[in-house]
Order: structure tokens, then C-alpha cells, then sequence
């Protein structure tokens, strides 16, 4: 079974993903990550991310940068989001993504083109959305647990600027793919999103 979980920045997507992957005893994948390390080895490369050829290059990070704590940044949450909108990126990455979502058993993948893109024929597809200012104030509290100083609007700002990245880019915006089922997190908990999920999941499944 494939389960395709897209939706925006701090919708809740990746604790969503996650949890189903435990639950169903699939594995998992945060795709977001790997455009975060791509951000992060343009950075380090002294590179331009929204240079083409730059965010191309940085599409041959080591794989022990997945684990950089750097990676969980907001700086590197927005360099993620300006080198996704290079359609060469976009397909240096695709097959790494699509190999893990076809290995035998099935998987669970979260990102924002999983539906759409990397496997629209996945059994399961999810689109997790929340308020902007929802997701802000998630963000702002997952920093403050971390001590980084910024502050609330600044967070509420980059989200914006984020969302308008990824809906508008010319390659695989962000959208629910058809038949996706929406699961809107703005007034969910933790636990109340995760249930939400399971039973979206478990509805499709009975068909």
C-alpha cells in the first residue's frame, strides 16, 4: 500500500506521515528533506539558490547531510522552498523518491507533489491543510521549545511567502491531486489529526 501525504509547511503532514507509517508498519519518508538538503548544500557551496544551476549542483549532497540539525531550520526550510522551483532539481530527485515509493510492501511518503507527482498512483492520498496562522503559531511554539529567536510574525511572514512559492512554481505545484482526501488540521490536535488520518486510510481501504 502507497500512502501519499501532501499539504503546506506546518500543516501536521509529517507527524501525520509518520504516525500512519507506524501504524500501518510501512516505512517512511520525508521528501521535504531532501529538498532541505539541497537548500542547505547550496548554502554551503557559497551558491545562489535561486540560480538553476547552483540548486542543480547541490542535488549531489553526501547523504550523511540528512542528518545535519541544520536541515530542521527555518533559514533552511526557505532555501528548500526556492530551489524547488527548478524543474531540474525537481527530476534529479525524482527517482530517489519514486524507488522508495515502489518498493515491494508499499511506503509512506509526505511532501507536497506525492499525489500529484512522485506516485499518482498511490492507494491512498492525503492533502493536510491548516489556517496560515495556525501553522504559524505551530512553527513559532516548535521554535520557542528550541529557544531560536523569531518572532511570530516573522514566521506567519515566510509561511506566506513559502505558500506562494509553492502554489504558483511552473513545475508540480502544490494542489490535492484528484481524489485526494482533505484533512484540514487548523482546529486538530496532535492526536486528533493522527485519528483523523487512520480513518481516512482505513475508509479507503474498505473501499
Amino acid at each position: 500500500m502507497i500512502i501519499a501525504v501532501d499539504g503546506p509547511t506546518a500543516s501536521g503532514k509529517g507527524t501525520i506521515a509518520k504516525a500512519l507509517a507506524a501504524h500501518f508498519g510501512l516505512p517512511h519518508l520525508d521528501t521535504g528533506l531532501l529538498y532541505r538538503a539541497v537548500g542547505r548544500q547550496v548554502a554551503i557551496n557559497g551558491g545562489d539558490p535561486d540560480d538553476a544551476g547552483d540548486a542543480l549542483a547541490a542535488c549531489a549532497f553526501p547523504d550523511t547531510l540528512l542528518d545535519d540539525p541544520e536541515l530542521r531550520t527555518e533559514e533552511t526550510g526557505g532555501l528548500a522552498s526556492r530551489v524547488s522551483i527548478h524543474p531540474a532539481v525537481r527530476q534529479a530527485l525524482y527517482e530517489r523518491q519514486r524507488a522508495f515509493a515502489t518498493q515491494p510492501g508499499g511506503a509512506v511518503l509526505d511532501g507536497r507533489d506525492i499525489g500529484t507527482v512522485i506516485a499518482p498512483d498511490a492507494d491512498v492520498k492525503l492533502f493536510v491543510t491548516a489556517s496560515v496562522s495556525a501553522r504559524a503559531r505551530r512553527r513559532w511554539l516548535e521554535m520557542q521549545g528550541r529557544e531560536l529567536d523569531i518572532t511570530l510574525d516573522e514566521i506567519e511572514r515566510d509561511i506566506a511567502r513559502r505558500d506562494a512559492r509553492d502554489i504558483n512554481r511552473a513545475d508540480a505545484p502544490l494542489r490535492a491531486a484528484e481524489g485526494a482526501l482533505v484533512i484540514d488540521t487548523t482546529h486538530f490536535g496532535r492526536e486528533e489529526a493522527i485519528e483523523a488520518a487512520i480513518e481516512a486510510v482505513e475508509l479507503v481501504q474498505r473501499g
